[in-house]
């Protein structure tokens, strides 16, 4: 099977645990790809324990007919399911310095923080 790019692999993909067992199907893919950085996948483990996070770093190949994974159905069945995204931090430049300081204190005392 040829290499694919994470850009690629679409929903339905197959799984394969080390050992090349089939253990799922890809259900989505997690990445930046505005900053070009690969996540990791989702997996439906099809009756298995239902959807399960899979960490880019325990990603072996990713192939047009099928993803290989580095840990084998043990490992898998023992990985978490997926949860929400975490929150997002936002840094304003504005809020930096005595300037930023002074706005936060006003902001606080006049209520609007």
């Amino acid at each position: 099977m040829e290499p694919a790019s994470y850009l690629t692999l679409r929903e339905g993909t197959p799984v394969l645990a080390s050992n090349g067992e089939q253990i799922g199907v890809v259900e989505h893919v997690l990445a930046d790809t505005e900053a070009d950085i690969f996540d990791g996948i989702v997996i439906d483990t099809r009756g298995r324990g239902g959807h399960r996070f899979v960490d880019a770093p325990e990603v072996d190949r990713i192939a047009e007919r099928a993803v290989t994974l580095k840990i084998d159905a043990a490992a898998v069945a023992k990985l978490p399911p997926p949860t929400g995204n975490p929150p997002e931090m936002k840094v304003d430049p504005a809020d930096s310095g005595r300037r930023g300081v002074l706005r936060r204190a006003w902001d606080r005392l006049s209520g609007r923080y």
